[in-house]
């Protein structure tokens, strides 16, 4: 297990090692596609995005037709089941009707809303497997996007008190209502306490009324935006319990894992980074890097794990 002390600077988004508009433009694509069509299938956007790569295939999706209504705007309800863990599964609503132009352009981020990435994949793979450590906590996934599929596999798996799904784009929470709603009633939940809300990093209220209740924060690749990093770190910090820890998925992309890190030891906070934090992962890893290098970049597509602490951590979780 490949484990090291961050004690460099580490990294900057929508920015590929060697092109940083690149990414930013794919990801545009991306929602335009989504605009006029809903279809991320496009050669076009196959040839140009960083979602030309989009699954480790760690959960299968099968559509649930007697959850489907006859309103088109209510999406499409699927069932993700774990792979690896087959004993646990999710309900999830995609295909929300159409995204609207003022909301891609006025709205806290959106990329979120659009898909699964594979970075909240491998999160909801690693939360499944080492559940046992959540047993008994408050847990708050931010920037969950649409699903917030990690957050739910842990409502799902885990025996904790509370689990918070958020994200700071209101389309995407009022869809994770919609979603925790119906797996509760599918009797998914148990008694943990799972609920939603808008959160944004730059908030100064949304953040003050959630300080130092969570035992674990975690979210997936939302370190690439310049202008919220800085933000995300505080909340972090802030929305921690003293002997709590932040679980943070990203994959490196150019220079954000390295500024975003640089950013973490300047509040105080203690970061160990890991590269190989869990063996089926990084056989997958390799596996792409030799078979499937027409589609998979490791700079945008292989998260690394950050585990973020008021106190030094004692190693992997």
């Amino acid at each position: 297990m490949d484990s090291n002390r961050a004690g460099s600077p580490r990294m900057n988004e929508i920015k590929d090692s060697t092109c940083g508009s690149d990414v930013a433009r794919a990801r545009w694509t991306i929602l335009r596609q989504v605009l006029r069509q809903r279809q991320l299938d496009s050669a076009e956007v196959q040839q140009v995005s960083v979602r030309r790569f989009s699954s480790f295939n760690l959960f299968s999706r099968i559509k649930v037709p007697s959850l489907e209504s006859d309103d088109p705007l209510d999406g499409q309800w699927v069932e993700y089941r774990s792979a690896c863990f087959p004993q646990y599964s999710a309900l999830l609503r995609d295909n929300l009707g159409p995204i609207r132009v003022d909301e891609v352009l006025s709205s806290f981020d959106n990329t979120g809303n659009v898909c699964v990435w594979p970075s909240e994949e491998v999160m909801a793979y690693y939360c499944l497997k080492k559940r046992q450590m959540f047993t008994g906590s408050s847990v708050c996934e931010l920037g969950g996007g649409m699903t917030c599929l990690a957050g739910l596999m842990i409502a799902v798996c885990a025996d904790v008190k509370e689990v918070l799904l958020s994200d700071g784009n209101e389309k995407a929470i009022q869809n994770v209502r919609g979603v925790i709603e119906k797996n509760r009633q599918a009797g998914l939940f148990g008694s943990t306490d799972v609920s939603s809300r808008v959160v944004r990093w730059d908030s100064e209220v949304d953040v003050s009324a959630l300080e130092g209740h969570f035992d674990v924060v975690m979210c997936a690749d939302c370190l690439f935006l310049d202008q919220y990093r800085s933000s995300l770190v505080d909340a972090l910090r802030r929305l921690l319990r003293p002997d709590g820890t932040a679980l943070v998925f990203a994959p490196k992309r150019g220079d954000t894992l390295t500024e975003f890190c640089r950013l973490v030891e300047k509040v105080g906070l203690f970061v160990c980074c890991y590269d190989n934090y869990d063996s089926h992962i990084w056989d997958l890893h390799l596996k792409m890097k030799t078979e499937g290098k027409d589609v998979y970049d490791e700079n945008i597509h292989y998260p690394v794990l950050l585990t973020l602490t008021h106190r030094p951590s004692p190693g992997l979780l």
